[in-house]
């Protein structure tokens, strides 16, 4: 597999978010920064992913895209879309719950450019219990989803909080 990237871009509020190969927890920081990021852009207004050439997503990833999904439609009241042709990422997708908050499709009429990428956590100096937050704070998105998310990452959450 392929190492993980996120890419990003944006263009009059409209963000697109690429994600490449193995997308895992160590783009979370910097991830979790570009979606502070981007809702502070007072221009925001739609968000679409790219899955195309992503090979794996983990679930620390899954829940921060949530949170995309859960904020934008709170600030914009539109659900994001995702594009991915992937039929084992899209049955992800579908355990997760994620047909309840995103609009997914399997094919698109145009190409998606994208410009820049995210640093990775091996890039930066990263603080461990910010890594534990993220985390914590990516599963609970996960787990308010739907009560199969709950029973899966309960048991996480409440070591990764005892650790903390």
């Amino acid at each position: 597999m392929r190492p993980g990237q996120i890419l990003v871009a944006d263009h009059n509020g409209v963000y697109v978010i690429k994600m490449v190969g193995d997308v895992r927890l160590t783009l979370c920081m910097s991830f979790d920064q570009f979606i502070d990021n981007m809702f502070a852009d007072k221009a925001f207004c739609e968000v679409l992913f790219d899955l195309s050439e992503a090979e794996a997503i983990d679930s620390t990833t899954l829940g921060l895209m949530a949170k995309i999904s859960i904020l934008g439609e709170e600030r914009v009241g539109a659900r994001p879309l995702i594009f991915s042709p992937n039929e084992s990422i899209n049955r992800i997708l579908d355990t997760m719950g994620f047909a309840d908050i995103f609009i997914i499709v399997n094919e698109l009429e145009k190409p998606i450019g994208v410009t820049q990428a995210l640093a990775s956590a091996g890039e930066q100096a990263v603080d461990e219990a910010q890594v534990k937050t993220k985390v914590i704070e990516a599963h609970k998105m996960l787990m308010c989803l739907n009560k199969d998310n709950e029973k899966i990452f309960t048991d996480l959450v409440n070591m990764l909080e005892a650790e903390q």
